[in-house]
């Protein structure tokens, strides 16, 4: 998952990289070409959008940094982490969910995706099997229980892509 993170944030990183190194600064001569540069809009516009790419750069990079760390810190090897795909059971309705605990950026909650810092994900974090957790929710507790566990380390282990 860490991976897939890395590389999405790698095409971006691409794509706005050439966009800043090539076609703005052809967007930029262009526009110079044409004249009057207080009164151009359109090299006002390319110099808007050349300060954008480069703050989203400087994001992406930062965030390419810190899944580095997040692959050794806040993946544990037998607790509920950063990739872990658990399974609870809700200890109420005796309803089973099985939930990956994704980054936000890959939090897609039809697909079961949570966050690391999503109320279910703080309550889920560090859990081992057979741990009971209470998930507050604004109208009611939920008391669940943790039935299965496979942390990054063992999918990675065995070959699994996690999607399964």
């Amino acid at each position: 998952m860490i991976r897939e993170m890395r590389e999405k944030l790698s095409r971006e990183i691409d794509q706005l990289s050439h966009e800043l190194n090539v076609l703005l600064p052809q967007s930029i001569a262009q526009a110079v070409e044409l004249g009057d540069l207080r009164e151009n809009s359109e090299y006002k516009a390319a110099l808007e959008r050349q300060q954008f790419v480069q703050a989203r750069l400087g994001q992406l990079h930062q965030r390419l940094n810190q899944l580095s760390q997040l692959a050794n810190t806040e993946a544990p090897a037998d607790r509920v982490g950063l990739g872990s795909r658990v399974t609870v059971l809700d200890l109420e309705t005796n309803d089973t969910d099985t939930y990956m605990v994704v980054l936000a950026e890959m939090m897609d909650i039809d697909a079961g995706h949570i966050s690391l810092a999503s109320p279910l994900g703080r309550a889920l974090s560090n859990g081992r099997v057979g741990d009971e957790i209470s998930l507050r929710l604004p109208t009611t507790t939920r008391k669940l229980r943790i039935m299965e566990l496979v942390t990054v380390h063992q999918a990675e282990g065995s070959g699994s892509n996690g999607n399964g």
